[in-house]
This record gives C-alpha cells, sequence and structure tokens, in this order.
C-alpha cells in the first residue's frame, strides 16, 4: 500500500515545497524558512519512504536500512519545524526562541539516542515495506523512543495550532491551524498502531494486520497537515473562485428578472463589451433592474403592496422573504398595466420595501427577488388581483 499512498503524500510536500519557495524570494522571515524545512523533510520523508527508493537509496549509501533511519529523523526534523513555526506566530521572537530551545535540544536527543540504537538494529536486512514492524520486533527501544517523541510533539503542534488558531488575525490562517490541530487524532491512531506492533511483538505476533491502518492514517494526517500549513496562502484564491462562483450564479438567476424589466425599460440599459468583467457585468445588472423598477412606479397600483403582504404573511414569510415577495407582486402587477396601458390611478409612492446597507445585502435581496417573481405562486396571487380588472385611465 506504502507504494502507492506515499508517492501521493511526496507529491503533495514536493508541491508544497516549489510554492513557498517561491513565497521565500519576497519573504524570508523565519516562519517562512521553517515552513519551507518542514515541506523538504517531508518531502524527503515520503520519497525515500517510496520502496524502490528506499532500497536504491540505501544500497548506495551502502548502509542496510540507512532510508529507515533517514525517513524518521526527517520526521523528527520537520516536527521541529512545525513547532518553530507556531510559537513564532503565537509569540515575539524572544520568547518563542525561548520556549523552542528546550523543545529543540529534546528533539536533538532523540535523533542521538535513535542513531545509536539504530547501528544495532540495521543487519537484519532491507525492509521498505515492513521496516517499523521488523523494527518493532527486533529491536523495540528504537521504535518506542521514536514513537515517544513523535507523539509527544504531534501533542504539542496541535495544541499549539489549536491555541493559535482562536487568536490568529485572518480568516484563511485560522482554517488552516484549525486544520492542522484536526490532524492530532491520525497522527494519534498512527502512534496506537505502532505502539502495538512493539505489544504484539513481544507475543511473537506480527503486527501486519493493523499495518494498513497505520499507513492510511498517516498519510491521512500527513496530507491534512500540508493542506493546513498552505492553506492561509492558497485560500485567497479559494475565496476569489467562490467570490466568481456566486457572482456567476447571481447573474444567472438575475437574468429573467432584468430581462422582463427591460424589456418594457430599456433606457438604464448600457452597452457593454463582451470581455468585461463579470463583477462589472453584475454591477450593471442589479443597477438596471433598481432603474426600472422606478421607471415603473407610475404604472404599479398602490395596493398591491398590502394585498402581497396578506398573502406572504398567510404563507408564513418574514423580512427579506416577505419585502422580496412585495416588491416582485409590484413588478408583475407594474409590467402587465404597462403591457396593456392601464395606469392606475393610484400608483405607489415607491417601488422599495427592503433597503439592503451594502453590495453584498443588495445582491442577496435581488436574488431572492429574482426568485419570487418567476416561481413564487404567493406573488402571482398577489398580481393577479390587479391584473385581471377592468382597466382604469386616469393619468397622474
Amino acid at each position: 500500500m506504502n507504494s502507492v499512498l506515499y508517492p501521493i503524500c511526496a507529491a503533495l510536500a514536493g508541491l508544497a515545497l516549489f510554492y513557498k519557495l517561491r513565497v521565500l524570494s519576497s519573504d524570508r522571515s523565519i516562519t517562512q524558512v521553517a515552513l519551507v524545512s518542514n515541506f523538504f523533510f517531508l518531502f524527503i520523508t515520503y520519497t525515500v519512504s517510496t520502496p524502490a527508493v528506499w532500497a536504491a537509496i540505501s544500497h548506495a549509501i551502502g548502509i542496510v536500512n540507512f532510508s529507515g533511519i533517514l525517513t524518521q529523523s526527517c520526521v523528527i526534523l520537520l516536527t521541529a519545524c512545525q513547532q518553530i513555526v507556531l510559537l513564532h506566530l503565537s509569540h515575539e521572537a524572544a520568547v518563542a526562541w525561548r520556549k523552542a530551545t528546550p523543545r529543540l535540544i529534546g528533539l536533538a536527543l532523540v535523533l542521538i539516542t535513535m542513531v545509536t540504537l539504530f547501528t544495532a538494529a540495521s543487519s537484519h536486512g532491507e525492509n521498505p515495506e515492513d521496516f517499523a514492524i521488523n523494527r518493532a520486533q527486533y529491536y523495540p527501544a528504537y521504535l518506542a523512543i521514536y514513537l515517544l517523541a513523535y507523539a509527544a510533539n504531534q501533542v504539542d503542534v496541535g495544541i499549539l495550532g489549536w491555541r493559535y488558531a482562536k487568536i490568529a488575525p485572518h480568516p484563511w490562517m485560522r482554517r488552516g491551524l484549525y486544520f492542522i490541530a484536526a490532524t492530532l487524532p491520525f497522527a494519534l491512531m498512527y502512534t496506537a498502531c505502532r505502539t502495538a506492533d512493539i505489544i504484539a511483538a513481544q507475543f511473537n505476533i506480527s503486527g501486519h494486520a493493523w499495518e494498513p491502518v497505520a499507513q492510511v492514517a498517516i498519510t491521512l494526517a500527513t496530507i491534512s497537515k500540508t493542506l493546513g500549513w498552505i492553506l492561509p496562502d492558497w485560500g485567497r484564491h479559494l475565496s476569489t473562485l467562490w467570490q466568481w462562483i456566486n457572482d456567476y450564479r447571481t447573474f444567472r438567476a438575475l437574468a429573467p428578472l432584468h430581462r422582463e424589466v427591460t424589456s418594457q425599460i430599456p433606457e438604464p440599459v448600457l452597452h457593454l463589451e463582451p470581455n468585461t468583467e463579470l463583477r462589472t457585468r453584475l454591477y450593471r445588472r442589479i443597477v438596471e433592474i433598481r432603474d426600472a423598477q422606478w421607471a415603473l412606479r407610475s404604472w404599479t397600483p398602490a395596493a398591491v403592496a398590502d394585498a402581497a403582504k396578506q398573502h406572504a404573511r398567510a404563507a408564513g414569510l418574514t423580512e427579506t422573504d416577505l419585502a422580496a415577495a412585495v416588491e416582485a407582486a409590484q413588478l408583475k402587477a407594474a409590467l402587465h398595466a404597462r403591457a396593456t396601458q392601464r395606469q392606475p390611478s393610484v400608483c405607489t409612492p415607491t417601488p422599495r420595501v427592503a433597503e439592503p446597507q451594502d453590495l453584498a445585502a443588495e445582491l442577496a435581496f435581488q436574488r431572492k427577488l429574482a426568485r419570487a417573481f418567476t416561481t413564487s405562486p404567493i406573488v402571482s396571487a398577489a398580481a393577479a388581483e390587479f391584473t385581471a380588472g377592468p382597466a382604469t385611465q386616469e393619468q397622474l
């Protein structure tokens, strides 16, 4: 399984590394350098852990299972990088280094101990597929030291990420840190599987039965954490994409209403070039709908609003939903009156019922207005009361 999962992790880490290297050209702060180092060690870990690469590296170095100590050392190093990032994000530089120092010393001691134990654990043949299980059986001390350091630091990273997420200044940074903290259960699941390997080995039982769980857990933890680290950078692109999608959906949703009102009131419509950006076209569409709405005011029977409110309230509509239904009914009645040249003796003083306070609120309201205009039976029923009667030809 790791011949499939680990190359995927290596590719993701390589992409993240390439992206962050570009960021370094404009920002060489300690957090960015540590993040680049994190992705570098992650890339090395999963590239070397791929079985074909594992054997080639060990053979080239001339040390059996050298790839094992290399990859697990990289895991310890990348964890140190993650702690440096989180500590510098949440503290001033001096405080961050003061808090990081004991952590880094502890990890250095772990690495020294691992290398010392590895020298006695490297003579049982290459194990690219089950290195951890092999070490659990023959050299449990080596794997126990690694797992203890790994678990303790994953818990530390998870807690640091969760704490800073609560005070992070940017939304996508908060989301990324929460994402990082949420990977902790997968890391602990991997640790539990490896601990089970050590225990099972003492009873001459192989850990191959739950090895897929360990591999899937560490893969999910790695992918999720990598995404969490780069989320503050590429999250803004997601926001831009989502904004475009939402604008496009709104532009399409307003099309039927815009077409209806401007077919009779074409004056507000401005010609725009085909390559005009979507945001500009959308803004013009809502302006043209509102301008046509005001132009139709003199064709809108004043009593439509009260009738529409009664129908809407009977259907349980409130607030902006009610306002959208009333404005839609007024528009339907006004368009019918103008098309048949039946101008009311008393028109509405204003076609507006709702007063959105900003562009986002205006867009949301006009979507409701368009939907009510085209699909609401409440609107059709209220407008019908003023479109089926005799004509009143008095002009204002």
